[in-house]
């Protein structure tokens, strides 16, 4: 029997640029496709399985998986060809990205940043090329992806037990694919739970005709500006239910630990008592029990829930980010589309509940 096609051993860095990818809204959508099937991977998912949520065919899935071990990050982002032939050789725009995004102190040089002149004198010094223009510099980097950017954080997870938590949460999602046997007093109920928002309703401008820089007999059209919220916002408490495949969720105007919990009594209605339930969830506060307040681990113990945390920074484990990634998608095309008769009909069939 041939071994299963898996993603590669990520890092929590990796994880969460996947994560990061997955919730923009803008972007190429091929990068975007390509980046859920890897980061489902990593979360324990097999192709058939993750062939059936993005909607596509093993093979391509298994392709993606490969490049993507193969290439990293690079994999994801579809390389269109055409063109005249480059100036430079392959050999010589590896070497000066390598450059380029190293340190000048770490070659000796005197100075922390590279400027296109400084680096387009050192190349030649270098043997690299024999000449480059400033401007021919820049398009070269350009296309190789690499832009003068301002220096950003970043966050390591720092927490001791990241292995033994993440071991748990990818033994919890075999279990409700099936693939391991829970145990005697394992879970018979795989849960996914995180919250979604803030919400509000914010109108967007739109376009019109009008005359340039504002002159002539008739004035622009203005919409009228909403800078406050007088009836506030919303957030959404949802959960995944990996083995049913569905998506359950509560509407509230806050999400503090006593919503949290009241959702997770609605939760805990929907199997058996017996029935013992496992909840992935990251680290948000009300999710936590405290010294001052016990509440969210005395309602675990006394229901029958075990709650798996993901590590400290490290949600791209929790497979309800991608279904987050669904609505949030969904609800910008119905939008864009809510003129449509027969779209309204389902959305209205839909919403029985």
């Amino acid at each position: 029997m041939a071994e299963r096609v898996r993603i590669r051993e990520i890092s929590n860095e990796e994880g969460n640029r996947l994560l990061r990818i997955i919730r923009r809204s803008s972007g190429s959508v091929v990068t975007w496709r390509r980046a859920q099937m890897v980061l489902l991977s990593a979360q324990a998912m097999d192709a058939p399985q993750i062939a059936r949520v993005t909607f596509t065919s093993e093979d391509r899935v298994r392709d993606v998986i490969h490049n993507f071990n193969a290439d990293g990050f690079d994999s994801l982002y579809p390389r269109y060809k055409g063109g005249r032939p480059p100036k430079f050789s392959p050999e010589q725009r590896r070497e000066i990205k390598r450059i380029t995004l190293a340190r000048p102190t770490d070659r000796g040089l005197p100075f922390s940043t590279w400027s296109l002149a400084k680096l387009a004198e050192h190349l030649v010094e270098e043997g690299v090329v024999e000449d480059i223009s400033h401007e021919g510099l820049r398009a070269l980097l350009r296309e190789e992806g690499v832009s003068f950017q301002r220096l950003k954080t970043f966050k390591a997870s720092t927490d001791p037990d990241f292995e033994a938590k993440k071991d748990r949460v990818l033994e919890l999602y075999e279990i409700a694919d099936g693939k391991r046997a829970p145990g005697p007093e394992g879970p018979e109920a795989i849960l996914c739970l995180d919250e979604f928002g803030p919400l509000n309703l914010q109108p967007h401008p739109g376009r019109q005709w009008a005359c340039q820089g504002g002159r002539g007999e008739h004035r622009r059209r203005r919409r009228r500006a909403t800078f406050t919220r007088p009836h506030g916002v919303r957030h959404l408490f949802a959960v995944y239910d990996l083995r049913r495949d569905r998506l359950y969720g509560h509407v509230k105007k806050r999400k503090r630990r006593g919503e949290f919990l009241e959702f997770c009594r609605y939760v805990r209605s929907l199997y058996p008592p017996k029935v013992r339930i496992a909840i992935v969830l990251d680290n948000f506060a009300p999710h936590l029990s405290t010294k001052n307040d016990t509440r969210v681990g005395e309602f675990a113990a006394e229901n029958n829930i075990e709650l798996a945390y993901v590590p400290f920074n490290a949600s791209w484990l929790n497979r309800i980010e991608a279904q987050f990634t669904m609505i949030r998608r969904y609800i910008s095309w119905r939008n864009r589309n809510a003129c449509d008769r027969n779209l309204r009909e389902v959305v209205n069939r839909a919403n029985v509940a």
